[in-house]
């Protein structure tokens, strides 16, 4: 059941039990914008459930694409999808709405540059404020027109039938961009190249090839072939490592604390936080699944250990963008920790790095914040309050893991974001009290 508008989160001693986290919400998006381009019907299984992947289905729907759903369950949603090939959506009779996803947005916005109608998408005020020119850039280079609020949604795509192809290095790594911009040359006619400075996640590589395409490694990058057909798959989302990343941090904070995550995506682009547990003292063992297809998958047992202190570096942060707000909990439970080189922050959902520091302080915490990170020290055990995590779904869950550690409750407004990506956290969170 999605969480309420508010919500008190109590202290407690430790936790401990067995958790299957949600489908994984950056995979689920592109296994169904490429069943959405594939020839046949493709099932998925375990689909997230949370807000902005359903943003993405109604997006999808709009353009003419069937989905069916013929399952929910606690793993997540099961799908058909009966793709219309590359290059062959429908214009949508009204404004697409991407909802709190930027995610949708950008990578949507990849395939509507490759089609030869004018769309318009928009989202919520969140979004709104959202930067979009790294995605308007190479796709207006590819031959698409764009325009926007000032490089803010609401975007309208004017697309084209015949894409060029790009040799392409954005300033900021980015795998939503990378991931526009594999989807537009999809379409094209030649060779398309993301050259990246600092890798980012692989997963719209690893879904093409699951897809029936070639994807090349190529000069710090990937290379793709236009005009590659995509065959139906029957496909299963693993959970998502982002989610899993707040219980894992959960037993990781307090003494005598054990909990074991099932079905969890292990993609070595993901898990970049189990290195960095280890090293500010968390035990974690990790299990991998050899039968998993298209992404790894398998199991983690992590269990608490003495905290000690670390530094997340620029080139780490990329890997681990989605669980810093989490690992910044971490370290409010007698840890220390100090993040640069993460200005992305500001431009998420909210201005992280300044409602995490926010949220801190009003619980008692001690966090230095700076342009691109923030120093948290945990000498001192919070004592709860309250917070605001000001409609961002990963700020309400690191308020609430900060929280179990506070000498006293903590209550936490805008507390029901946290169902853009993990509608049923705050019942799991109950059920792990030991």
């Amino acid at each position: 059941m999605p969480a309420p508008q508010t919500v008190t989160v109590h202290p407690t001693s430790s936790v401990r039990g067995h958790v299957r986290p949600p489908g994984d919400k950056a995979i689920s998006h592109r296994y169904a914008l490429l069943s959405a381009l594939a020839n046949g019907t493709s099932t998925i299984h375990g689909y997230s459930t949370g807000g902005d992947c359903r943003s993405t289905l109604d997006c999808l729907r709009a353009l003419g694409v069937s989905i069916e759903q013929i399952d929910r369950s606690p793993d997540g949603l099961s799908l058909q999808i009966t793709g219309r090939g590359l290059g062959s959506l429908s214009a949508a009779r009204v404004t697409l709405d991407a909802g709190n996803s930027g995610s949708t947005m950008r990578m949507l916005a990849g395939v509507l540059a490759a089609h030869p109608f004018t769309s318009s998408i928009t989202g919520d005020a969140s979004l709104s404020r959202r930067p979009m020119k790294r995605v308007i850039v190479p796709l207006e280079r590819m031959g698409a027109r764009i325009t926007s609020n000032d490089g803010r949604p609401p975007l309208t795509i004017h697309g084209t039938a015949s894409p060029a192809p790009i040799d392409f290095e954005a300033d900021v790594p980015s795998a939503q961009v990378k991931t526009a911009v594999l989807l537009a040359g999809l379409h094209a006619e030649g060779l398309t190249r993301v050259r990246e400075r600092t890798r980012t996640r692989d997963h719209t590589e690893r879904a093409l090839v699951a897809f029936g395409a070639s994807v090349t490694p190529d000069e710090g990058g990937v290379a793709l072939q236009g005009r590659q057909q995509l065959s139906a798959q029957a496909l299963e989302v693993p959970g998502d490592i982002s989610s899993a990343a707040f219980w894992m941090v959960a037993a990781a904070s307090l003494s005598g604390s054990e909990i074991v995550i099932s079905h969890v995506g292990l993609n070595p682009t993901r898990t970049g936080i189990v290195g960095i547990l280890r090293r500010i003292g968390a035990i974690v063992a990790v299990e991998g699944d050899d039968r998993a297809v298209g992404e790894p998958i398998g199991r983690l047992t992590v269990r608490h250990g003495t905290l000690g202190s670390t530094a997340i570096l620029p080139a780490e942060v990329p890997g681990v963008i989605d669980e810093l707000p989490v690992l910044g909990a971490l370290a409010t439970h007698g840890g220390e920790l100090r993040v640069t080189g993460a200005g992305e922050l500001r431009l998420k959902e909210s201005d992280r790095i300044s409602a995490l520091a926010g949220g801190f302080r009003r619980m008692g915490g001690e966090i230095e914040e700076f342009a691109d990170g923030f120093h948290v020290r945990g000498h001192r055990r919070l004592r709860g309050g309250e917070v605001d995590a000001r409609g961002d779904h990963r700020l309400a869950m690191a308020f609430a893991i900060a929280a179990l550690g506070a000498s006293g409750p903590t209550i936490i407004h805008d507390a029901g974001a946290a169902a853009v990506s993990y509608p049923e956290f705050f019942t799991v969170l109950e059920s792990l009290r030991a």
